[in-house]
This record gives C-alpha cells, structure tokens and sequence, in this order.
C-alpha cells in the first residue's frame, strides 16, 4: 500500500521540485506535530494566516455552532445570510467612513481581480500603476500587477496598460496621472522581504491620487489583522486607501478575502451591467463566522498589540553576526543574510529542530519570520537560539 507521501507525490499537483512534504496530523497554537510525534513550532502562520494560531477554540465553537444552521446558501449579495452581513458590519465599525461596502470573495488573488475590476468601473479609465517587487497573487489580473518580471514571463499575455513604480521613490510618484484608474500597493511589501515604507511615502501618494482623480489601493492581504500590531497595516501609517483588500488571516483559518471600499464606489458593480462581480463561494457562511469570531477575539484581547514587543524581542535576539539587516514591523520580519544558499541551509537546520521558517519570493536571501501573535516569550527565546544555531551552522 502506498505511503500518505507517495499518495501526495503522486496524485497532488506540486509547485515546487522539493517540497518539505512534512506530514502534519494536528495543529495547535503555534505548534504542528507530525504523524511519528515531531513537534514544529510555526514561524510563518501559514504564510500569514493563522494570526491567532491553530485550532482556537472559540473559532471551532463558532464553525462548529454554524454548522448545524447552514453551510451553502447563494452567497453573492442576493440573500441576507446573518454570518455575512454581521461579518460586514463588524469591518465596518472598526474602518474609515469612506469604507463602508464589503465584497466578499475566497482568496487574496480574488480579492485583487475584483478590485481591479471596480477602479476601471468607477473612474473609466484602463491603466494601472503597480510597484517593482510587489506580489498581489497568481490569477491572470494579479499576476499583471505583480512587479517581478520572473515569475510572470512565461504566463504572458498578461493584462495591459500596466506599469511600474519604484516603492520609496518620491520622484516615480510624479509619473502618475489622471490617465490611472488606480494605483495598487502594499502597505508593506511582503514578498520584497519587509520592505517598509519612508516616511510620509504612503501620504505622498495618497495626495497625488486626490489630485488625479485615481483610486488607491492598499493590499493588506498579508498585513491585515494583527500582523503588525495594529489591527490594519495602513493605521501605522495615517494614510486610508479608496479601496483596501483583506485575506489570508482574514478568514480565521478558512477560505475568505474581501475587497471594501465605499458604497459609491461600490454600486457601479450593480448595473450596467448587473452582476458586474460575482463568485459562487466567496463569503461562504463558515468562513464568515470564522472571521468574525476571530477579529471579535483581537479586538476584544487586543492581543494583536503585543506584535510589537515580541517583535522588537525577536530582533533583539537575532544577534549571529552573518545578519545582514532585519527589517521588521510587528511580528513581519526579514532576516537578511548573504545568499540564498545560506537561507536555505537554515531552514533546514531549522526544521530538522522542531522550527519552521521560510523565505521571500523576491528576496530568496532573507529568512520569513511571521508566526501566530499568540507566541510567547519562552517560545520566541527558543527558536531564536535555533536560528542563530542555524546561522552558525550555514
């Protein structure tokens, strides 16, 4: 009979030549433990997804509870399903005035195909701006804003009319103009590893918007819900997009992203024609009370606040003297080192020690730290004292 491995080497569609295969059979907290009793500690949430770690307890209650009601209903704004529009009402009290309309949908990447669709809507305009080294998913539409030329070459043709900015470049700010129907950024590039924005960059591109009549766009979809000790990237900043996209820890867990903006904006989607976006599963009823329950659960334990110490904490730690830079904001950090070489021998020296870490897209030489904020101090000392073992061992 074969293995569970060679079931997932054989039948599952793989995305990368060497995947880790490891084989997890429960999750808990900020621990995976696999099939023969290995316990991991997760450094990287899933990739930024499961912020209030694995299996809370109030989140299952809540899936659990929702279960014995419904689970499919027709999802896309025809029926009013309670687990969506209690879900919507909560983002809004916690938003700016000007973001009162939420679009549910399943994924980051949809979330950014749907936001794409409604700037060229709203403003009648077709060209976008994007920035060099953004990541924003890996549907056809997102993949035309991602700004690296390497993982979209041979996919093309992509969207047109899109083009290219430098993030942190107050000049490059200048070459937008009314002819945009948006500009789409990440508060704080992610895959670019932690790259965070100067001071007054996001507002000088916010006025620049104003003044060309051209929607902005934030992308939170990884730095959203507590990431970065506050409860939305762009709070850390002063600066409120037209239209701001969620994902990933988002759904608490499950399958869900949103893109949200006004409810002017917003109704273009309406008419003209009707159905201008819709999608079958996106604000699935589980994932909705999932989400809520967790944003209930950081907002009422404000335990996304703590990102910040335990953030400072890690970088503190992090002291091997091949470390390069670590550039960090909450608990989204980057540990540069020399090459890649070397951040792929940590990670291996890592995982074999019961840590897991990871590494950016577009900066293979800096290790991913971004685990559950429910991490705590001994935790954070432990798998520090790995990694710099690990450094040492590169």
């Amino acid at each position: 009979m074969s293995t569970l491995r060679q079931l997932f080497l054989n039948n599952l569609a793989q995305t990368s030549e060497n995947p880790l295969a490891i084989e997890v059979e429960k999750a808990k907290g900020v621990y995976l433990y696999s099939k023969s009793g290995t316990k991991y500690i997760d450094l990287i949430s899933g990739i930024s997804v499961s912020n209030l770690g694995h299996c809370n307890k109030r989140v299952t209650k809540t899936v659990n509870n929702q279960l014995k009601k419904f689970t499919y209903l027709m999802v896309y704004g025809e029926y009013v399903i309670s687990p969506q529009v209690e879900l919507a009402s909560k983002l809004v009290s916690l938003l700016p005035a000007n973001l009162n309309s939420v679009y549910f949908v399943n994924s980051g990447s949809e979330a950014v195909e749907g936001a794409i669709k409604l700037a060229k809507r709203f403003t009648g305009r077709n060209k976008i701006i994007s920035f060099k080294n953004a990541y924003h998913g890996s549907t056809s539409g997102a993949l035309s804003v991602m700004g690296n030329e390497f993982f979209k070459q041979q996919f093309r043709p992509l969207l047109p009319g899109i083009d290219f900015i430098l993030f942190n470049n107050f000049e490059d700010i200048e070459r937008i103009t009314d002819n945009y129907a948006c500009v789409i950024v990440e508060p704080i590039q992610g895959e670019a590893g932690v790259q965070i924005p100067e001071k007054n960059f996001l507002l000088a591109l916010r006025e620049k918007c104003n003044q060309t009549n051209t929607l902005l766009i934030f992308d939170e979809i990884q730095t959203g819900i507590g990431r970065t000790g506050k409860m939305f990237a762009f709070e850390n900043f002063n600066v409120i997009p037209d239209i701001l996209l969620l994902a990933k820890a988002f759904g608490g867990g499950f399958p869900l992203g949103a893109f949200i903006s006004s409810k002017e904006i917003m109704s273009v989607l309406s008419c003209n024609p009707p159905l201008g976006h819709i999608t079958t599963f996106g604000g699935h009823p589980i994932s909705c009370v999932a989400s809520l329950e967790t944003i209930k659960i950081l907002e009422e334990t404000k335990i996304y606040e703590t990102a910040v110490n335990k953030g400072l904490l890690i970088k503190k730690l992090l002291n091997h003297k091949k470390i390069i830079n670590i550039r960090q904001i909450g608990l989204f950090i980057s540990v540069e080192l020399e090459n890649e070489i070397i951040v792929k021998n940590v990670i291996d020296y890592a995982i074999q020690k019961g840590v897991i870490i990871d590494w950016f897209l577009f900066a293979p030489n800096c290790i991913r730290i971004a685990p559950p904020v429910i991490i705590i101090e001994k935790e954070i000392r432990k798998v520090c004292k790995i990694i710099n073992e690990g450094i040492e061992q590169a």
